[in-house]
């Protein structure tokens, strides 16, 4: 079983810089950290890149507007160029796009789009902006904000990847993915950029791989079973038990694991999404499917697994663990000390290494250096086979520090690998923690985020098992949202109770425990049995003791280059200190006779890895001389000890007699041997000196090598880290070209547009700037000024004009300065009439770049008005030629045209009568009901009446009024006879 990353931790999860931002906000509301309200509405939270804007538009294009889900963009801006995305999917969507602000509320059927140059995360169903910390090329802010919105929405959450270039987004899809969320990917081969695609499906996170265009269809559907809510069945509860039952007991048959122990609602929301996936609602019907589909099993094998984990995942505990826990583990250990590590339920690795890492830097810090081998198993093949491998993409960086991903990490083209010296303190391994035997004489187990997903029952298994594998004294480390229980109590003393680390403490109960899980029961006779193996180990100490006084030789344990480790047993006949400052090194302790060959040995021995063994040397001692035995022998069986060799004294006298002394007539030939010998001692004397000279100045070189491939590889990650910055940056541009382009396009448009209007309207019209140079004009323009595409640029006093005596430069620029339109008539050459137009020309910021000048052919307009206003005239002569007098009404009754009569015989004038109302003339003679009453009638019934009769009382006479429709005209014709 492997550890999931998120359990409830508020921002935990989020890394140790940009989870501090989060922070701040659950700070501020503390009282709210209990669960996260239910927004009634999925938020979908989506990320891209390079390439991103194509993505979105096809999204948005077959997304309906009323879906009732909220969605939010995160994509890789400029930070210095304000973004255009807002605007253009705009057009795409009838659904409200936003640039999210702080503290803005998500809203359902609303668009939001991360702004440059900020994080984004959400807290309560708020949007909540950030300043990024970190550099370009490592920001990661579509992880940040992906984790935020799992600890928002847990098992509603839901995550999309589109188009871009690195692995942003794939732990972001881990936390969805460990928090019971759903995760969309966007099918490789349909993005412009697969990166990010490819890193997602690479880590095994994507439920749906599909095109852009067909997610918004699979989003409507998953919506629909969401909404549904848990799992539906017609069976009674107690059946719905049994076919939960069937699925693990198929699952143990497939995979070998039982997960009958595990926490019932872990298993049932794991059930219930992959039922979601599928559009499952039956629980029986989904046993049937895994039936008919055995891949599924295995599929959900791994959901229940939970892979999900993270480096240095709570910081503050591995902190603690460094400065307060370490101190205590190395006190009073031994040199050459292996501490044994185990890392129980390690998912991917990120735990293990994390661990390694701590160990290595104490130790850096501390001085002391002490072989550190780490356990790192889980029960997920796949899972071991990347920690194995260990190479973590490049958005590990939320988690890592920038100073130990030098130090510990090396940069690849997938991401970073994890330093030789620390892969090497680690055996990755499968192995189960319920049905496998657990390691012991552990100075340390760590087991983080995976009891909280077992019962009870097991976990008061598990611990007696951890105290079991442990040293007296070890540690034990479990995760903040973890504990040992009640029950456990004597076996573990708290170290840390906020941070859970544990003391073992001697008990023999674990054991017991442990024989009986893994070695059957033992009937209650495990007494005896451990007082007969405690026994057996006396007896054989004992004999082995004996045999060694007897037996063994004298020995001393040195390295390479003489120094003394360990002495055992007498061996003052060989070796004596060397007068002046104590050296504990056998080349300078040796005794008369042993140095040289000694020393030829050690060298012999320590080159070809093999025993040298030097018969009937003769040692002199205080008391004479002894005949040795010389055996070196080098430690090869373990690989702590490689280099190391065991030097071993035999005397050949049993007694420990010296051999006497033979007097030996000294001779010429002796003497010249001698002084030979002593010659040859000094010049090896002087070798070994100038050997060690050379190797001093080698080791310096050594360390000078060292320094300049440290240099070397600082401007190494120096260069990386640009190559970061400028792959971010290239990204950012992408993104950026492709708003501009999309603007560009849409500016096109709006102009063919405009070109086509001013085309159809035989409008000319001509864009002047503020020193009236001509910028554009249309073709109907030509034909006033003789004006070609050069002209642009030029000013418009410089092209002849068709107009006749009319200055409009001058109109322009006196419609510039004072920003007053003007409108005037003017006549051409050929005697054409246009109307001239003269405005300022306003931008959409309300500033005035130039003037537009239009011109409106009128020249047939007035030749019909002229036309008109002739044939008016006439009628108006015809009129005034009837004695009778005669009135022209409108529509309303009022006066268009009088006759000379009517104002002579009613003693009216023209200007009391033209525009008034009949009803209205003189002293209101004319308004009498009855001619009111037939007047209305005219028009709406093509009616006419004659003869009426009526008196004027200003002129004392009767009249008679005669009326007349005429269907042509839009009033009435009134006749008064004089009677």
């Amino acid at each position: 079983m492997s550890p999931p990353s998120l359990s409830g931790k508020g921002a935990g999860g989020l890394g140790e810089r940009q989870s501090r931002d989060l922070m701040k906000i659950q700070k501020k509301k503390s009282v709210r950290t209990e669960k996260s309200p239910d927004t009634g509405f999925p938020i979908i939270g989506m990320g891209a890149s390079a390439g991103g804007l194509d993505a979105f538009e096809q999204f948005f294009r077959n997304m309906p507007h009323d879906s009732g889900m909220a969605f939010i963009l995160i994509t890789h801006l400029d930070p210095d160029h304000p973004s255009m995305m807002t605007e253009i999917l705009q057009r795409i969507t009838e659904m409200p796009v936003h640039e999210a602000q702080d503290q803005m509320a998500v809203m359902p059927n609303h668009v939001y789009v991360i702004p440059p140059n900020r994080d984004m995360s959400i807290f309560h169903g708020i949007l909540h902006l950030s300043v990024p910390e970190n550099p370009r090329g490592l920001r990661m802010p579509i992880d940040f904000f992906l984790r935020s919105l799992a600890e928002e929405q847990g098992e509603r959450a839901i995550g999309v990847i589109l188009s871009g270039n690195g692995s942003d987004g794939t732990l972001g899809l881990r936390a969805i993915h460990g928090a019971g969320g759903i995760t969309f990917v966007q099918e490789p081969s349909s993005a412009r950029y697969d990166g990010m695609p490819v890193s997602a499906i690479r880590s095994g996170l994507a439920a749906y791989i599909l095109p852009v265009e067909k997610m918004p269809e699979q989003l409507m559907s998953y919506k629909k079973i969401l909404r549904k809510g848990k799992i539906k069945s017609a069976l009674p509860a107690p059946v719905i038990m049994g076919e939960f039952s069937k699925i693990l007991m198929l699952i143990r048959s497939r995979t070998g694991h039982d997960f009958s122990l595990y926490k019932q609602n872990t298993i049932r929301r794991r059930i219930e999404r992959r039922m979601n996936i599928h559009c499952i609602q039956d629980v029986s019907n989904y046993v049937r499917f895994i039936k008919e589909n055995p891949d599924e099993i295995t599929i959900l094998f791994k959901e229940l697994l939970i892979n999900v984990t993270h480096f240095f995942r709570d910081s503050k505990a591995f902190a603690v663990l460094k400065k307060d826990i370490l101190p205590k583990l190395f006190a009073d250990k031994p040199d050459h000390y292996v501490f044994k590590i185990w890392c129980a339920g390690c998912a991917s690795g990120e735990e293990a290494y994390s661990i390694a890492i701590i160990f290595r830097e104490y130790m850096d810090e501390s001085g002391q250096d002490f072989k550190v081998q780490i356990y790192a198993t889980d029960m997920d093949d796949d899972a071991i086979k990347i920690a194995r491998s260990g190479i973590y993409p490049a958005n590990i960086t939320i988690d890592v520090s920038d100073e130990r991903l030098r130090h510990f990490f090396m940069k690849e083209e997938l991401g970073y690998r994890v330093r030789k010296d620390i892969r090497e303190m680690i055996v990755f391994a499968t192995h189960n923690v319920i049905k496998d035997p657990p390691f012991n004489r552990l100075d340390m187990l760590s087991c983080r985020n995976m009891l909280i997903y077992f019962e009870a029952q097991l976990q008061n298994r598990l611990i007696p098992i951890f105290h079991y594998a442990l040293k007296p004294a070890g540690i034990l480390f479990l995760s903040p949202s973890e504990g040992i229980g009640n029950l456990a109590s004597d076996l573990f003393a708290p170290i840390s109770k906020k941070w859970k680390f544990y003391q073992a403490k001697p008990s023999l109960t674990s054991a017991h425990r442990v024989l009986v899980d893994y070695g059957g029961n033992m009937n209650g006779k495990l007494p005896e049995m451990v007082k007969k193996k405690t026994e057996k180990p006396v007896l054989a100490e004992l004999i082995q003791k004996e045999l060694l006084r007897f037996y063994a030789p004298s020995s001393v344990l040195s390295d390479e280059n003489g120094n003394i480790l360990y002495i055992y047993g007498e061996t003052g006949k060989y070796l004596q200190p060397a007068p002046g400052q104590p050296n504990m090194n056998l080349f300078e302790m040796a005794r008369e006779g042993l140095q040289a060959e000694l020393m030829t040995a050690i060298r012999t021995a320590a080159m070809q890895k093999k025993e040298v063994i030097c018969n009937s040397l003769m040692v002199k001692t205080n008391g004479g001389i002894h005949e040795v035995n010389l055996t070196v022998r080098p430690l090869t069986d373990s690989e702590a000890y490689s280099g190391l060799l065991m030097v071993s004294f035999a005397d050949l006298n049993p007694k420990g007699k010296p051999v006497r002394k033979r007097r030996i007539k000294p001779s010429k030939r002796a003497e010249e041997l001698e002084q030979e010998l002593i010659y040859t001692k000094e010049n090896l004397h002087a070798t070994i000196e100038e050997l060690q000279a050379s190797n001093e100045e080698l080791k310096s070189t050594n360390e000078e090598l060292q320094s300049t491939n440290e240099e070397l590889q600082s401007t190494n990650e120096e260069i990386e880290t640009s190559k970061e910055e400028l792959q971010s940056v290239n990204e950012e541009l992408v993104t950026v070209n492709s708003e501009l382009q999309s603007k560009i396009e849409q500016l096109a448009g709006m102009q063919n547009d405009m070109k086509n209007l001013l085309d159809s309207m035989n409008i000319g019209t001509i864009f002047l700037d503020n020193h009236l140079f001509i910028k554009r004009f249309t073709r109907e323009a030509v034909k006033l000024f003789r004006m070609a595409a050069t002209d642009v640029g030029r000013p418009l006093s410089d092209i002849k004009s068709e107009i006749m005596n009319e200055s409009i430069i001058d109109d322009a620029q006196a419609v510039l300065d004072s920003l007053v339109p003007r409108e005037k008539e003017v006549f051409t050459i050929e005697n054409n009439r246009y109307m001239v137009r003269i405005l300022p020309y306003r931008t959409l910021d309300n500033v005035i770049d130039g003037v537009v000048m239009t011109f409106t052919d009128v020249t047939e307009r007035r030749k019909i008005q002229d036309e008109i206003q002739a044939a008016r005239q006439y009628l108006e002569n015809i009129v005034d030629t009837i004695r009778e007098p005669l009135i022209v009404l409108d529509a309303d009754f009022k006066v268009i045209s009088a006759s000379r009569s009517f104002y002579g015989i009613f003693h009216v004038t023209e200007k009391e009568t033209i525009g008034n109302s009949l009803f209205e003339l003189g002293s209101r003679q004319w308004d009498i009901p009855r001619l009111r009453e037939l007047l209305e009638t005219i028009l709406p019934k093509d009616t006419s009446f004659e003869n009426m009769e009526m008196a004027h009382s200003r002129t004392n006479r009767k009249h008679k009024v005669d009326s007349v429709g005429d269907r042509g005209c839009y009033g009435s014709t009134v006749r008064g006879n004089i009677m």
